[in-house]
């Protein structure tokens, strides 16, 4: 896994300056338009960006005073001020906060991000932390717009190489696990990895370099990563081979949110 801030905050300013060029041109109709987010419009996800991005801000301030993090009790106000937006104002002020948050990321020196450490959701955090659950949650919303406008729509290329890494991580604290035990040997390409998953009562995700593991999933690590984010739907799945294991058991393991 990455550990250096650099290529996150890097892969941050990317997937920002994408998701501007896809939603600077839309109408008030496009912006109202169903995104990949079943329960959101385009508008929606840039609400839910834009909120994200003052509250990543208020991280930001407190880790570098040293300080506790606000609590979920300072959220709520936030929220209910981005959804009483209306379309046009969650797109351009969402794209504005966001825009702030990239550039305080990229003005930290190399003291700053050195010493800014946040307990946060129940995890040591530095800078790298932060950029990387930025990152997280920003390349795969950005491709949430991006898909709605073109279905050949896919994950940026360097989050995917940053986030391949971080799958094990997720698939262990998102998945519903269905008490079925399987083991499954998982390769991908673009970059090449190889992980080992396992499901029971529990959902587990590690890298291994092992043979061991049939059946057997191969696909691009894009594809991949989208699997595990709950985005891996029938109508934007690229070749896959899957050996004695079926997609759409994979797929109800990983709802996505």
């Amino acid at each position: 896994m990455q550990t250096s801030p650099d290529p996150w905050i890097s892969a941050l300013r990317h997937s920002h300056d994408r998701l501007q060029a896809l939603v600077e041109p839309l109408g008030q109709d496009q912006l109202e338009q169903r995104s990949y987010a079943s329960e959101w419009s385009i508008a929606q996800v840039l609400s839910h960006l834009g909120s994200g991005a003052q509250i990543f801000s208020l991280f930001l301030d407190a880790g570098l005073a040293g300080q506790d993090p606000p609590g979920r009790e300072a959220f709520g106000p936030i929220w209910n001020i981005w959804n009483a937006k209306d379309p046009q104002a969650q797109a351009t002020d969402g794209l504005q906060a966001d825009e702030e948050t990239v550039e305080r990321f990229e003005s930290f020196d190399p003291d700053q991000k050195a010493r800014l450490r946040l307990q946060v959701f129940g995890m040591d955090m530095d800078t790298t932390g932060l950029a990387r659950m930025r990152v997280s949650e920003h390349a795969i919303h950005t491709w949430d717009v991006a898909v709605a406008l073109d279905p050949s729509a896919t994950v940026a290329p360097d989050a995917v190489g940053l986030l391949i890494d971080t799958v094990g991580q997720l698939a262990a604290r998102s998945a519903e696990p269905d008490g079925k035990q399987r083991r499954v040997r998982v390769s991908t390409t673009n970059p090449e990895r190889h992980f080992i998953l396992e499901t029971g009562d529990a959902v587990s995700l590690t890298e291994s370099d092992s043979s061991a593991g049939s059946p057997e999933l191969r696909l691009p690590a894009e594809a991949f990563v989208r699997l595990v984010y709950g985005r891996l739907g029938p109508h934007h799945t690229p070749p896959v081979e899957a050996d004695g294991i079926g997609l759409d058991e994979l797929r109800q393991l990983f709802p996505g949110f």
